[in-house]
Parts: structure tokens; sequence; C-alpha cells
């Protein structure tokens, strides 16, 4: 394949081929004026950017609700299966860039909003990210929507509209603070639809009465009720007129029917009482440190379910007179355990609702919901109280405890006389409710997200289960959207792929392949790099204006961007810092290949360890950045707050990807994909979806070390790790480890002891001592790629050509087609070029633990 060297301007293009809205640039000009003065009643030369942005959102809101109009008078007409995806998160970050894309407005757009004297790329940030979720849990069910909706598929979204999202982090002193993140302050989202007709009653609390006359019934009585008022948020396909539906459920009362003075009541108590049911729907992830905070995440979680249970079977019964048919038409899926209350739930709508036995309630409830596993963590494998179930949903305790037995007297039969085994298997278990067994028993399809992760769930965390129905348990690898992470996110990048190649990347992402072509091309490398380079200094201009730290833009920018978690290793990549400091120090005409390391991602505010972990990034940035001696050699930074807009400017300047998970522990991952599509070069231990990387873009362009999984894992049963011994042996490593306790940082003895025995006396859980060597041989090793640059252009654009794999339209086309089993034609997403990518898809026989 020849590449055309001289089309390399960069330029963002709208991709040619694709149907975008016809619209020309005067009837956008047009149109926006005129929304404008409607909206606001003041010359437009005297709008704030605010104001702006709400009209341009208004105006795209008015064109994506005829197709939302249009797609449901079709899907009606023609009645297709639906999916409806559950899901306590949903982080969908900023939409009218990505709406904009979508409906193929973008360039149009920009033009008309210049003829005006308008920056279109001024008025993005000025649009909230959305407060739904918190990290790659919700990001994964934000880019399954695009995909769904890019496929043309019929589907939803069902989350919680939550009014504070999880929280908007400070970094004061070096210390995470936590502030509400009020992303709805004036009370509404600009893209949204309230649905009050639409409202579903959820019950918590009361009693529960048997009743029998011909046939038992069970009368739920003297319950707490709280009122669900959908929001529904359009999602937008990509360039074909469908637009599908997140479906965000809001607790909310009227207080216009409470009489203040009714049994001695005033009206501040009943806005009290308005408050505090309305508050189930305040915050994403409360702290659940405290009985109360369980308690409420229960509530939430119920709410989800019911809600969106409830509206389900309402829809489908309004087109669908027999109940048998409720798994040809309706697929529900649970994203975690968090919507595990779905399967008691279903089962309460079918029994006491609709009036079906159990034995036609049961099968259809399985046939109909299915659930993907997110880690094998215990502290994420959720149970709650027995106790605390009964008392907050006395029918759904009764519906688990039924359950719990007949699965039980199966088990039985298959495996009489072993105890063990079954009550390893039971759903509930000494006083508590395990929520992925109850998952697993009500589904038909259990998948885990990676390969590995995959395996390990069937040999060890959920042998049991694996054993007993193998062909319940499958694998689906996460996926993400190219159209948000490639497309929108890196537009000049997306240009330069458009030039080599032409567009049809866009809707056919396996053919991001023939890239590869131009490996061996200065011209197009050259280019890369320029693309690359001005993303860094994009990205050097935030860091100097929210950290006032000048970085250098030929660095390596190394990146570390994600949840604050022990097992994500943070640590280790400070420990690294802290010895490539150490060498500069002891040496001072040492020269490395310059490096700016950079941290981002929030702490869960109960989670003590990881937030003295960003204080430590803090301290170890503030005695580096101020260090003369070193020669600006080293620059550490932590970009507080962050979010899916930040990551849109860090990913596309990135050139190392840090994923340096213990091996075993991380389920998959995703953010190592979007740094692999926008040709960051990855560091990182097999682990997730580490290894279908190494897969995809060959193992020499890719950074690996450490223990393997198997290798943890037979650590973690066997024992025989002596963390002590490698300090004693490793002279760096036993300086690294006292600087935290010996007066190297200006802060107190104490304030990093935690670390320092966690290494030395609580075992090194994570095993950090001993990648360290690993590690820190890699990283040198990945210095020494990038001062050859040619090879380091080389390296990213592999990469990028085999990144293909990964869209979430690959990964969605498989649980549509293999889990879900629409009846609608699932578009593949590589039907173009079939076969294209079988010399990329993981190797069944390979032991992937190795």
């Amino acid at each position: 394949m020849l590449i055309n060297s001289n089309l390399y301007n960069c330029e963002p293009l709208t991709a040619p081929g694709t149907k975008p809205e016809a619209l020309s640039v005067t009837e956008f000009r047009d149109s926006f004026v005129h929304k404008f003065a409607a909206m606001h009643g003041k010359p437009l030369s005297t709008a704030t950017d605010g104001e702006k942005f709400a009209a341009l959102a208004a105006l795209l809101r008015e064109i994506i609700s005829k197709n939302l109009i249009t797609t449901r008078q079709e899907r009606a007409r023609t009645d297709p299966k639906q999916v409806y995806y559950l899901s306590i998160e949903f982080l969908l970050g900023r939409l009218l860039a990505t709406n904009l894309v979508n409906l193929g407005l973008r360039e149009t757009c920009a033009e008309a909003l210049s003829q005006l004297g308008i920056q279109l790329d001024s008025l993005l940030p000025e649009e909230e990210d959305a407060g739904l979720g918190n990290g790659g849990l919700g990001r994964l069910a934000a880019c399954y929507l695009d995909s769904m909706a890019a496929l043309g598929l019929a589907g939803h979204g069902c989350g919680l509209r939550y009014r504070y999202g999880l929280f908007e982090q400070k970094i004061i002193n070096g210390y995470q603070h936590e502030y509400p993140d009020n992303w709805l302050q004036d009370r509404s989202y600009v893209w949204e639809y309230r649905r009050p007709d639409e409202q579903i009653a959820v019950r918590y609390g009361g009693t529960v009465r048997m009743q029998t006359n011909g046939k038992t019934r069970f009368l739920h009585e003297n319950y707490e009720q709280v009122m669900a008022v959908p929001y529904d948020v359009p999602v937008v396909g990509f360039q074909n007129k469908i637009v599908n539906t997140l479906r965000l459920w809001s607790a909310e009362i009227d207080i216009s029917h409470y009489t203040c003075c009714r049994q001695g009541a005033d009206c501040n108590s009943v806005i009290d009482y308005k408050h505090g049911v309305e508050a189930l729907t305040d915050l994403l992830y409360p702290d659940d440190t405290h009985y109360e905070g369980q308690l409420l995440r229960l509530k939430q979680q119920y709410f989800l379910v019911s809600a969106s249970l409830q509206s389900i079977v309402r829809s489908f019964r309004l087109n669908h007179d027999a109940l048998r048919l409720l798994p040809a038409k309706a697929a529900i899926h649970i994203n975690d355990t968090h919507p595990a209350l779905a399967v008691p739930e279903l089962m309460r709508i079918l029994l006491d609702d609709c009036g079906l036995g159990w034995d036609e309630a049961w099968p259809l409830t399985v046939a109909t919901i299915s659930y993907t596993n997110h880690t094998i963590l215990p502290e994420a494998l959720e149970t709650w109280p027995v106790t605390m179930v009964a008392q907050l949903l006395p029918r759904i305790h009764m519906l688990i405890q039924e359950i719990n037995e007949r699965t039980g007297r199966e088990l039985w039969h298959t495996y009489p006389g072993d105890w063990d085994r079954i009550r390893a298997m039971s759903i509930v278990a000494d006083g508590q409710v395990h929520m992925a067994h109850l998952a697993i028993a009500g589904s038909h399809s259990v998948n885990g997200v990676a390969r590995i992760h995959t395996e390990i769930l069937k040999q060890s965390v959920m042998r049991n289960f694996a054993a007993c129905t193998p062909d319940k348990f499958t694998n689906v690898t996460n996926g993400i959207t190219h159209r948000r992470w490639l497309l929108t996110a890196n537009p000049r990048l997306a240009a330069l792929i458009n030039d080599a190649i032409g567009p049809d990347w866009i809707k056919t992402p396996a053919k991001l392949a023939e890239l590869a072509a131009a490996a061996s091309d200065p011209g197009f490398l050259a280019a890369l790099a320029a693309v690359k380079l001005d993303n860094k200094r994009q990205l050097a201009r935030y860091i100097k204006a929210k950290n006032n730290l000048t970085v250098d833009i030929n660095s390596i920018f190394d990146s570390h961007i994600k949840r604050m978690h022990a097992y994500k290793r943070q640590f280790l990549n400070v420990m690294h810092i802290m010895d490539l400091y150490n060498r500069l120090r002891a040496d001072p005409a040492l020269t490395i290949a310059p490096r700016t390391f950079i941290f981002g991602g929030k702490a869960a505010p109960g989670y003590y360890k990881a937030k003295k972990t960003i204080k430590l990034i803090n301290t170890l940035a503030d005695k580096i950045n101020n260090d003369p001696a070193i020669r600006d050699q080293l620059k550490v930074v932590f970009l507080e707050n962050y979010n899916v807009s930040l990551a849109e400017l860090i990913i596309p300047a990135a050139d190392v990807s840090e994923q340096i998970s213990t091996a075993s522990r991380e389920a998959s991952g995703t953010g190592n994909m979007k740094f692999m599509m926008n040709g960051a070069v990855t560091i990182g231990t097999l682990d997730g979806a580490n290894i279908e990387i190494r897969e995809a873009a060959g193992a020499d362009n890719i950074f690996v070390f450490g223990l393997s999984a198997n290798e943890v894992l037979d650590y973690y049963q066997q024992g025989g790790y002596n963390p002590r011994e490698l300090y004693t042996s490793d002279p760096r490593l036993k300086t690294i480890t006292d600087q935290l306790v010996n007066g190297f940082f200006p802060v107190g003895p104490e304030e990093f002891r935690l670390h320092y025995d966690d290494l030395l006396h609580h075992g090194d859980e994570y095993f950090l001592l001993q990648d360290f060597a690993g590690y820190v041989d890699t990283q040198n090793r990945l210095a020494a790629a990038y001062c050859d640059q040619q090879r380091w252009q080389r390296l990213g654009l592999l990469n990028i050509a085999y990144s293909g794999w990964f869209s979430s339209d690959r990964t969605f086309a498989e649980y549509a087609t293999d889990i879900w089993q629409l009846t609608e034609p699932v578009p593949f997403w590589n039907q173009d070029q079939p076969g294209i990518y079988d010399q990329l898809r993981p190797l069944a026989r390979q032991d992937v633990l190795c």
C-alpha cells in the first residue's frame, strides 16, 4: 500500500463517505443566531461564553430530538430485542464535541461560529463534566453506549442521576481535599429530558404478609415509598441518525401534598423530609466506612434496579401479551455487582406483580439477565449483611433466601455430601449476602473483561461455579470508543490518519492496521512526531496554568492517570522516581533522558493509604521540582481533579503509558487502550488487557516487566515471599525505603510510616520490592529507545495501527451476538475487511497466566 507523504497537513477533517446532518454553514450560523436571541434576549456581541455554549447545545438538542423521535418510531414499528445496560456509573465526560462529531456537524459548526467571531474551542470548556461516574467502570459503560448507537442496535443505559457526583478533588499542601462536585449547578443538564409521566414508585422497609386464597400472594405493607423520576440523555450514533438513551433515575418527592401542621409537623420538617428522600441520589459511592453509608449504598443500588426493571417490564407489557417472550425482547445486563439485586427484583415483579409461579418466573429471569464481573479483589466482591437487607428490603430478602435454598438443593444433587463446596457457593453465608454469587445464579452468562481475568475467575475466584456450569462463563475483552478517544480527543492525529489511509477506519477500526505500512516512511513518522509535540505543548500550557510549573516538551511525558489504589501501584512509580533522583544527586555529572512524570487520580474519601500516596507524590514533586542540582532533568506533577476532559488532554500528549498493576489484580484496564490508540508506548506487567495489547502491537512494541500472574497467585496461596530480604540485599531499595521515615522529606517522620510498614512489616502485599529491579531496568530500556526518535515514533505508530482490536465496537458486537442474541442483524466491526485481525485475535490455547 502506498502512503502519500505530501498530505500530512494535520488539519482535522470531517470523514467523507458519511451522511452528516443536512445543514449548510449559512443555515447553521443563522439557526444559532436565532436560538441565541430566543434564549437570552440580548445582542450576541454582549454574550458570555457560557451563554453561547447554552445556545449551541440547545440548537444541537433540537436536531438530536428529531432523530430521537424517529428512532423510537422505527423501533416501535420493527419491535427489535432491546438491551438494558444497568450500571452504577456512566462517566460521560463532555458531550458537545462528541455530539457534533457524531452528527457530522463539527466542521460546519466551527466555520459557522467563526463567521460570527466565535471559536468553537473556546466554548467546549463551558460544559461541565457530568458527575455520573468515577473510573474505568463508568467510562467503559459510556463507551458501550456510544458503540451501541453507532452500530444501530436498540438499547438503553440505566443509571442514577447523581446531583453531586463523587467529589471535586483539590490538592492543598499536597493533601487531597474533597468538595461537592456541583455539576448540576442549576439543577438541570443541557442534554437531558425529564420524564415525570414515567416515574416509578420504589418501596423500602415495612412488612410482608402472606395471603392464601387458593393462590399464595405476598403483600408488602407499611413501606416507605420513594418516587424515581427518569431523565433521558440522548446517545447519538455516529452519523447514522440513530439516537438511543441513557435513562438516569432521580429520587424526588412532591411536597405540595404534605400538610405542614399534620401530627404536630411544621413546614421545616416537611422540607427536611424532602431533602432526606432526595439525598438518595445525591452522591456516587457514599462513604461506606460506617453503617449509615452502607445502608445508603444498598438503598441506591435497589433504587437503580427496581426503577429500571419496573420500567422495562412495563414497557414490555405495553407491547407484548405473553411474558414468555421477555427473554426474546429484552436483555438486561448487570455491569459488575452493584446492580445484582436485579435478580430478585425481576423475580418479585414476575411473581407479585405479574402473577407467575416460581417455575415460570425463574427460567425467564435467568434467560433475561447477564452479568459482567470486573474484579477479583475481595473488597470489590460486594456482600451485604443479611439483617440490613431484611430490614430495608423485606420482600427482596425473602426472595434471596428462597433462591439460596433452591440453588443449594440443586448443588446437593450435583455434589452430594460436599458441604464445603456447597457452602463456598452459597448466596447467603456467615450472615452475609454474596452479591457476585447472586448474580451468577440469576444469569445465563457471566463474563470477564480480559482473557487473563476470565481465566483467573474460572480457575480461582469462581472455580466452583465454572466447574458446575462451564457453559455459563465466557470472555469479552473490554474496548473503548475510538470516535471519542481518537477522532474527537486527538483531531490532528485523526486527520493525519485520514490523509494516510482514508477515513474508513472510523466505521471499521480494524483498518487502522493499514497504517503499519507507514512504519518505514520518514515523512509520516516526522508528521506523527509533530502531532505528538503539539499535543505535549498544549498539555504543558495547562500544567503551567494549573500548577505553575514549566515542563520540557521534549522530555518523556510519562503518564500514570487512574484511580488511586494500592494494586495499581502508583507507589512503585514513585520508588522509581526516587531512585532516579538519588542517582542524579549522587552524580551531578550524570545525564539522563529528561522525564516529566504526570500523575492524576482520585482516592476514595475513606481510603487512607491512597490519600497518603497522593501526599507522597506531591511532597516528592516539591522536592524535585525545586532542586536546581538536577538541572531540570526530572519534573513531577500531580494534576488535580482527574476526569474525562483532563484525560482527553493528557492521553494524546503522553509518550509513556504506565500500566504497572500487580499481575492478576487488574481485570482489564481501558486506559491502556486509550494510550495505545494515541501512540503512547506501554510499560506494564502482564496483567489485564496488557497481554492482549502485547499480542496486538507485537512484543517488541511494549515494555514488559515483573512477576507473572501465576507467580503472584502462587505467592498468595503458598507463601514464601520475603520482602525484608530484598530490602537488605538491594542498596537502592534500602535507601528509598529508609527515606520514607528518616527525614529525607520535609515532613514529620510518621507522615509516610504507613508505606514503610507495608513494605517491611505487613508483607508487601502488592510485591513492590520484588518488581522494583525489573521495573527500573525496563524504564532504562525505555529511555534508551526514546533517545532514538525514529525508533520511538515507529513504536508509537505500530501501537496506533494495531489498536483497532480494542474498539468497543468489536466488544459490543461480541456481547450482542454471543451473550444477548439480538434478533436484529449485528453489523460486524470489521465486515468490510474479513480476516484482517485473524492474526491478532488472542490465541485460545496459550497459557495466559504465564
